[in-house]
Parts: C-alpha cells; structure tokens; sequence
C-alpha cells in the first residue's frame, strides 16, 4: 500500500514537474507578441516579458489560457476585452492554432474579420461583439466597428459552437455556409447592415443541425418567414425584430418543439397568427407590434429585456 502511494506522488510529481519545464511553443509565442505590439500599451502593462504562457517566476497574461500538449505549452484562450483597444483584427491571432475560445469584445476594432479566421479549426467560441445577448439593447456604446461581409471562411470551423457578431457595421448577405457548422447552437448577427432572406440563409438541406438561438435582429433582411425554418428543431429563441421582412407567419413554425421566445416585432408582416402559437407548450413571449397584422392578434407574454448569460449559453 506505502509502495503504490509513493508511486502516486512520484507519478503526479512529475506531471508537475512536465508542465513546469515545458516551453510555450514558438509559433505561439510569436504570434502573441505580435498581437501585444498591434495593441498598444492598454495590454502592455498586463503583459509582462516574452512568453505568453509565464516563464519562470512570472505568471502567464492576462486574459492567455494555456494547456500543456505534449512537450510544450500551447495558448488555448484569448480574451482581451472592454479595454478600448483600437485598430484592425489582429491577424496573428489566426496563427493561434489551438484555440478554442476568442474574445474581443466590446472594444474599437475596426475593419474586416480576416477570411483567416477559417485556420482555427478547434475554436468554439468567437465573440467579437459588443455585449452579451439582449433584446433590445440599441444603445450605441464604445463597440468594435468591424466593417465588411462576415467571412464564409467561418464555416470551416467544425467545433464553433457560439458566434458573437452583433454590434458591428457587417454588411452583405450572411453565408448560407454557417449552416454547414455541426456544432453551432449559438448564432448572433443582429445590430448590423446585413441583408438578404431567411430562404438563403437556410437553403442547405440540414442547415443548422443543433442551432438553438437565432439573433437576426436590426438589420435590413426582407422576405417572408419559410415553413422550412420549422427544420430547426432545436431552436428556442427565434429574434426577427426590426427588420423589413413581410408575409405571414407559417404555421409550421408553431411546430417547433421547444420554441420559447418569438420575436416578430417592427416588421411587415400581415395575416393572422395560427392558433397553434398560442397553445404551444414552451413558448413564453411572442412580440408582434409595429406589423400589418389584422386586428384581434395578440402577443404572449409581457414586453420587456430579455438578458441571457454567458453561463446560460455554455451548457
């Protein structure tokens, strides 16, 4: 028994000792201290000496996560946000090979997203946004001003599972091509300059696999509301508010199993909204004011901000 506890130390000794010898890989290192020079002294300060992931007695940066992968260290999260860092994309982050989670929030970023971003094929979460999801948050902080069509190159990320993209100045149509992502259940577009239809967006067949939010919000999408949207059964919040879109709302819709908030405000839709909506078991609020519909339809739920959590999404 005294034998197999002292092997356990020495074992777990030695693991320690590992991570402790290991060097961040090159590549990595590299490509972070490019991204403190594009920068700029608002994460100088945190980011002390040459190697992002600590060397020695000092600690690894702020906002680096790293893990140990083999004989070297490699930067698995990047979260450098609400620090009103200014500038393009830093495109050395698309060099972080490992990543799994990019956070660049809520800061002055200006220009393209780079169609390299298409290189991280282990990221799950890309937030480049200003806040976390609200419903009607229109306010017009300091945000990224990213400029530009969103990248097509984003659908050759087969792990994302969460894309923040709202509160930009993103233009064009968003690429059917998201559609694709296996794993995808978090998809945020709205507060841009997109257009286009919803048909396009879902026009490959098992588009959309697990997709559980949709924001389309405060854009300029036109065009009816297709019954083959009822095709995302997993879907629970469905935002469509303050676009130009029209028609009626499909009763496949109402078929939905889980659907539970419903957003067609200030739009131009018409027609009746089925009975179906309001027997459906799980749908909490369904905002329909500043359409064309007939009177006698009514809404569910009472008016007000819906706030989602980080930890709400991550599950």
């Amino acid at each position: 028994m005294a034998c197999q506890l002292t092997l356990s130390l020495i074992c777990i000794f030695s693991l320690l000792l590992t991570a402790a010898q290991s060097k961040t890989l090159k590549r990595d290192v590299k490509a972070l201290n490019e991204i403190k020079a594009s920068l700029g002294w608002r994460v100088v300060y945190a980011w002390v000496g040459d190697d992002p992931c600590g060397d020695g007695d000092l600690p690894p940066w702020s906002g680096v996560t790293c893990s140990t992968q083999g004989d070297y260290r490699v930067v698995t999260e990047l979260e450098v946000y609400a620090v009103s860092i200014v500038g393009p994309f830093p495109i050395a982050v698309t060099n972080l090979l490992d990543l799994t989670r990019l956070d660049l929030h809520n800061n002055k970023l200006t220009g393209p997203i780079p169609p390299q971003i298409g290189r991280l094929k282990r990221l799950r979460i890309l937030y480049v946004s200003l806040l976390s999801s609200s419903v009607n948050c229109y306010k017009s902080l300091s945000f990224n001003n990213f400029k530009g069509e969103i990248p097509k190159e984003i659908a050759n990320l087969p792990e994302l599972r969460y894309l923040y993209l709202q509160e930009n100045r993103l233009t064009g149509r968003i690429p059917p091509e998201l559609g694709i992502l296996p794993n995808l259940r978090h998809l945020d577009v709205g507060n841009n300059h997109l257009v286009g239809t919803i048909r396009e967006l879902i026009r490959f067949e098992g588009s959309f696999p697990v997709l559980r939010n949709l924001y389309l919000n405060n854009n300029y999408l036109t065009g009816g509301v297709p019954a083959q949207l009822a095709n995302l059964t997993n879907l629970e919040i469905l935002y469509l508010s303050h676009n130009k879109m029209s028609g009626t709302i499909p009763l496949a819709l109402a078929h939905i199993p889980k659907l539970t908030y419903l957003y067609l405000d200030h739009n131009q839709f018409s027609g009746r909204i089925p009975d179906a909506f309001y027997k459906h078991p799980f749908l909490k609020e369904m905002y329909i004011e500043g359409n064309a519909f007939r009177p006698g339809v009514n809404p569910i739920g009472i008016h007000k901000v819906l706030e989602l959590t980080d930890t709400e999404f991550l599950v």
